[in-house]
């Protein structure tokens, strides 16, 4: 049986589909200003004015340009090991911070667990950890991009969160059949949090790809650059020189705007094919540690 609705409820409809259709046009639309951009004609480009809906004169120019560059190379082969590397070692560690929080009975479980949630609104700021990677040795090393951040404190708790709302059923007989606190959180728990992991592996996924600040700080020979300081330098620094060799010194001005739009291009597209892989688990793996405080 069908429920008649009022013509208010159908106009309040008709408004919400507009509303959220115009979001996602504004949501969208810098993107695709971007991809159109890297794929015009430079001279064109360049002498547009508003709105771009289309390539303009469609050409692959900018893209051959930042192919010769070596340090996009350089930089995506260093963001990659960043983001593989560095994103393990903050599941591994996550989880095993996590399982420690949502373990019951622990001695002084509960001042850690304080000074734990503490670290998200109070750090030691950037000059102490500075002096804490020289200290370790990390300076000037890819290692430095991943051990400082190899645990955050809002994902540790997210994933605690979810570790608890495991029956406890399923723990006692874990114990009962012989099984260890490793076994159990890499055979029992880990398994069953599929969904949160998946999230938190997209969280530290991102966060690595977009990381260049601790590569400024820590970073001096340009070949462990990764892409985002690579495109920083571009962006900021306009510099393009590199790319744009053997092009006439009047068309240098232009191609180096579509070079610009195509880096952005090249940084982002790797992070919008893995997401949509992830998009499933991602309010199932958040909402799961809202279940249980």
């Amino acid at each position: 049986m069908k429920i008649k609705r009022s013509a208010g409820e159908h106009i309040f409809e008709v408004f919400n589909i507009v509303f959220m259709a115009l979001i996602i046009l504004v949501m969208t639309y810098p993107l695709l200003y971007t991809i159109f951009a890297s794929m015009s004609d430079a001279n064109r480009l360049i002498a547009h004015n508003g709105l771009l809906i289309k390539p303009l004169g469609f050409s692959l120019e900018a893209y051959k340009m930042m192919s010769k560059n070596s340090n996009i190379i350089n930089g995506y082969m260093n963001t990659l090991f960043i983001v593989t590397a560095g994103t393990a070692v903050n599941i591994f560690l996550t989880s095993l911070g996590a399982y420690f929080m949502s373990t019951d009975g622990l001695m002084f479980k509960k001042p850690i667990n304080i000074m734990i949630i503490v670290t998200m609104y109070f750090s030691g700021g950037i000059i102490p950890m500075y002096f804490n990677v020289i200290s370790l040795g990390l300076e000037n090393s890819l290692w430095a991009m991943i051990f400082p951040t190899a645990i955050n404190t809002f994902n540790l708790i997210v994933m605690s969160s979810a570790f608890r709302s495991i029956p406890v059923s399923i723990k006692e007989s874990a114990y009962l059949d012989g099984a260890g606190e490793m076994c159990m959180l890499f055979k029992m728990i880990l398994p069953l949090s599929k969904a949160t992991i998946a999230v938190m592996i997209l969280y530290y996924g991102v966060d690595h790809w977009n990381e260049w600040f601790n590569a400024a700080l820590f970073l001096n020979d340009r070949r462990l650059y990764p892409l985002q300081l690579i495109l920083r330098e571009i962006l900021i620094q306009n510099d393009t020189s590199a790319m744009s060799q053997g092009v006439m010194m009047e068309d240098q001005f232009a191609i180096s705007e579509t070079i610009k739009y195509a880096v952005t291009v090249a940084a982002t597209l790797p992070i919008l094919c893995v997401y949509p892989f992830l998009q499933k688990y991602f309010e199932k793996g958040v909402m799961i540690g809202a279940v249980k405080g």
